[in-house]
C-alpha cells in the first residue's frame, strides 16, 4: 500500500480524500495557490506545496507544476479528486511516465470516456441507446446553428472535455444556439483547456440517473446502483439521491449490467459513473463516462457502506476488489444537498466574502439516522471567485426516503451560516415541495417550478401561527432581559405585559402569553400553543418546541422584533404591544430607490466583453455585456428598450456587487 498521497485539487473533495487516507494510515500531500494558502485543505494535510496564483489555468491545472509538487514531496500516488486534471489523459500520461501512481483509470479509459464524442461512439459500437446528435468537431457558431436546426430544437451543446455543468448551454433557437456555442466554447477553454464543443437532442421531460461502477485490474467490476440527479440548475446537480424513486428492480439491473458492460469495454479499472438519460416510460439513454469520482458520491456510500475513495486507493495499488455484485445490497436511503455561495434572491449569482459564521449540523451515524457534511471551508474563511461556488455537501441517511428527506429538513434547519449568499433557503424550499417529496420530478424542475427565480417561501397560516407564538415568547425573555439589565426593577416579570401583536407576512396576531418556569402557554387563534425552549437573546439560533413539535429558526435582531428564517422564508416578524401596533399602522412604508436607469453588476466577477457602445438603442432582452465569476459566464441583458447614455466598466475590468456598469438615457 502507498506511504503517502498527493491530493491534485482543492476544497472539500481535497479534505474528503485526506479523511480517508488518513484513516488508511497513509500521510497526505496538499497542493494550493495564493488564494488558497489558508484553505481547510492544507490545514489538514501533512504537507502542502504552493503552485502559483489564484487563476486554475496558472495553478491547479498546470500539470508541470503538479509533477515538481510530487518529485519534492516524494508522493507514490496522486488523488485528482474531480475537475481540474482528473480527466485529463495528458496528466495520467505523465505520472505513468515518472512511475507515480494514478488513484484513477488507464490513461486509455481516460481518452475513449473521458471524451464525451469518442465515449458515444463507443456507446453505438457496444448496442448503447444514445441520444441522437451531432459527435463530429464544430467550428463555429455559424456551423453550430446548421446542426442544431438539423438534430431538432431544442438542443444541448456541450464542452466534449466538460464536466460539473461548466461549457453546457441549452439553445431552443438559432440566436441561443450562436450565443450558446460562444459561451460554452469560452467556458471550456478556460476551465479544460479545450474548446471542442458538439452538439445532442435535448430530451425534454427526462430524468438524471446515473449508475456507480467500480472496476480493478484484474478484470472484477461492479456496479453500486443508481443516483437520482434530476434536480439541476443550469445543468448543474443541487440535489441528489440514493437510489432513485422511479427506477423499479428490472431496470435498475438492466441499467447496471450495461454500465458495467460498457467499463469492461474499455477495461477500465477504478471508480466511475455512467450517466443516463430515462423517460416517463422507463426507457433510458447513454450520455456520458465521467472517469473519476462524482460530487454526488456519498449518498452511494451512505447506503452501500462502502467507502469509494478507499476502494479507489486499493484498484491503484493492484488490489483485487474484495466485494461481488450480490455484496452490494441497498440499505436505507439516503439525500445529499449541493450548498453553494450563491444568492437565490439574486437569480443564484455567485456570491464571495468572508465566513462570519459557519456551523453545519453534528455529524452522526446510528443505525436507524445518520448527517454527514463534506467541506473545504471554515468559520472566518473565505469564499474566492476564482474557484466552484460549492461550500459543502450535507447528506442524511434514513431507513426510508420519507424519512431521510425529513432528517435533510431538519439538518438545514440547523446549518448556520452567515457572510455571504447562499442557496440554504432554495434547498429548504424544494425538500417541501410536494413536486419533489412525491418523487415526480424531471430535471426540468427547478425550470418549472421557479420560472422567475426564487422569491422566497409564503409560510402557511398554521406555521405562521406557530412562529408568532414561538416569536411572542422569546420577546417576553428579551423584554426580561433587558429589564434585568436596566436595574429599573426587582420584581421584572410583573412589569412584563401579557397581551402582544405579532405582524409577519402581512397579518397581525393577538396572542395572550402565560409564562411558567419550563415555558409558556401562548394564546393564538382561538388555541394555545405550549413553547419551550432555552433560548437566550442573542442566539442566532432557536431550537424550540411548539406544540409538542420540534421548531428551530434562525434568528436576528431588528427594531420591534426578529428576522426569522424557516424553511425557505425570510419574514421580519414585529412583536409590538397593542398600542404600539395601533400606531405602526399608520407609519407610511418605505419604498426602495429607482435602479431602473442603471446596468448594477449583480456578482463580483470580471468582464469578458462589452456588446453595446454609448448612444446605441437597445431592446428587451438583447445582451449587454458578459460577466465571469466563478468559472460560469453570465450574459446581461436589457430589461428594456432604452439608449445606452454611457459605460463606466469595459473588458478586463473586476467589479463588485451593485458596481454600475452602464446607464441609460
Amino acid at each position: 500500500m502507498f506511504k503517502k498521497i498527493l491530493i491534485a485539487n482543492r476544497g472539500e473533495i481535497a479534505c474528503r480524500v485526506i479523511k480517508t487516507a488518513r484513516k488508511m494510515g497513509i500521510k497526505t500531500v496538499a497542493i494550493y495557490s495564493d488564494a488558497d494558502r489558508n484553505a481547510l485543505h492544507v490545514k489538514m494535510a501533512d504537507e502542502a506545496v504552493h503552485i502559483g496564483p489564484p487563476p486554475a489555468n496558472q495553478s491547479y491545472i498546470v500539470i508541470d507544476k503538479v509533477m515538481d509538487a510530487i518529485k519534492q514531496t516524494g508522493a507514490e500516488a496522486v488523488h485528482p479528486g474531480y475537475g481540474f486534471l482528473s480527466e485529463n489523459p495528458k496528466f495520467a500520461a505523465a505520472l505513468d511516465a515518472a512511475g507515480v501512481a494514478f488513484i484513477g483509470p488507464l490513461k486509455g479509459a481516460i481518452e475513449k470516456m473521458g471524451d464525451k464524442i469518442t465515449s458515444k461512439k463507443i456507446a453505438q459500437e457496444a448496442n448503447v441507446s444514445t441520444v441522437p446528435g451531432y459527435m463530429g468537431l464544430i467550428e463555429d457558431a455559424e456551423e453550430a446553428v446548421k446542426i442544431s436546426n438539423e438534430v431538432g430544437y431544442p438542443v444541448m451543446i456541450k464542452a466534449s472535455a466538460g464536466g460539473g455543468g461548466k461549457g453546457m448551454r441549452i439553445a431552443w433557437n438559432d440566436t441561443e444556439a450562436r450565443e450558446g456555442f460562444q459561451s460554452s466554447k469560452n467556458e471550456a477553454a478556460n476551465s479544460f483547456g479545450d474548446d471542442r464543443i458538439f452538439i445532442e437532442k435535448f430530451v425534454t421531460q427526462p430524468r438524471h440517473i446515473e449508475i456507480q461502477v467500480l472496476c480493478d485490474e484484474h478484470g472484477n467490476a461492479v456496479y453500486l446502483h443508481e443516483r437520482e440527479c434530476s434536480i439541476q440548475r443550469r445543468n448543474q446537480k443541487v440535489i441528489e439521491e440514493a437510489p432513485s424513486p422511479f427506477l423499479d428492480e428490472t431496470t435498475r439491473e438492466a441499467m447496471g449490467e450495461q454500465s458495467v458492460a460498457l467499463a469492461k469495454a474499455v477495461s477500465y479499472n477504478s471508480a466511475g459513473t455512467v450517466e443516463f438519460i430515462v423517460d416517463g416510460d422507463r426507457n433510458f439513454y447513454f450520455l456520458e463516462m465521467n472517469t473519476r469520482l462524482q460530487v454526488e458520491h456519498p449518498v452511494t456510500e451512505l447506503i452501500t457502506g462502502i467507502d469509494l475513495v478507499e476502494q479507489m486507493i486499493r484498484v491503484a495499488a493492484g488490489e483485487e476488489l474484495s466485494i461481488t455484485q450480490d455484496d452490494l445490497k441497498i440499505n436505507g436511503w439516503a439525500m445529499e444537498s449541493r450548498l453553494y455561495a450563491e444568492d437565490p434572491y439574486r437569480n443564484f449569482l455567485p456570491s464571495i466574502g468572508r465566513l462570519t459564521r459557519y456551523r453545519p449540523p453534528a455529524e452522526e451515524a446510528t443505525e436507524t439516522r445518520a448527517v454527514r457534511n463534506d467541506t473545504g471551508v471554515y468559520e472566518g474563511g473565505e469564499i474566492s471567485m476564482y474557484y466552484d461556488p460549492m461550500i459543502a455537501k450535507l447528506c442524511t441517511w434514513a431507513p426510508d426516503r420519507a424519512t431521510a428527506i425529513e432528517e435533510m429538513r431538519l439538518a438545514l434547519d440547523g446549518f448556520e451560516l452567515e457572510g455571504i449568499g447562499h442557496n440554504l433557503p432554495f434547498l429548504a424550499a424544494v425538500y417541501d415541495h410536494p413536486k419533489f417529496t412525491s418523487g415526480n420530478m424531471t430535471t426540468a424542475f427547478i425550470e418549472e417550478e421557479y420560472p422567475d427565480g426564487f422569491e422566497g417561501v409564503t409560510l402557511d397560516d398554521e406555521t405562521c401561527e406557530r412562529i408568532a407564538a414561538a416569536a411572542a415568547a422569546m420577546h417576553r425573555v428579551a423584554e426580561i432581559r433587558r429589564t434585568r439589565i436596566s436595574g429599573r426593577m426587582d420584581n421584572h416579570e410583573r412589569h412584563v405585559g401579557k397581551d402582544w401583536v405579532v405582524n409577519l407576512q402581512g397579518h397581525a396576531h393577538e396572542v395572550k402569553i402565560n409564562a411558567d418556569k419550563t415555558g409558556a402557554d401562548v394564546e393564538i387563534a382561538e388555541r394555545t400553543l405550549r413553547v419551550e425552549s432555552n433560548w437566550t437573546p442573542g442566539d442566532p439560533l432557536a431550537r424550540l418546541t411548539v406544540d409538542g413539535a420540534p421548531l428551530v429558526l434562525k434568528i436576528g435582531k431588528i427594531s420591534g422584533g426578529f428576522r426569522v428564517r424557516y424553511r425557505g422564508a425570510d419574514v421580519k416578524v414585529h412583536v409590538r404591544t397593542p398600542r404600539q401596533a395601533e400606531l405602526a399602522a399608520l407609519m407610511p412604508e418605505k419604498l426602495p430607490p429607482d435602479t431602473s436607469k442603471y446596468l448594477l453588476c449583480p456578482m463580483p466577477g470580471l468582464i469578458v466583453k462589452v456588446d453595446v457602445t454609448e448612444g446605441d438603442e437597445v431592446q428587451e432582452g438583447q445582451a449587454l455585456c458578459t460577466i465571469e465569476a466563478m468559472k460560469m459566464e453570465n450574459i446581461l441583458r436589457a430589461e428594456k428598450k432604452g439608449i445606452v447614455k454611457r459605460i463606466n466598466s469595459g473588458a478586463g475590468d473586476s467589479l463588485a456587487v451593485d458596481e454600475v456598469i452602464m446607464e441609460f438615457e
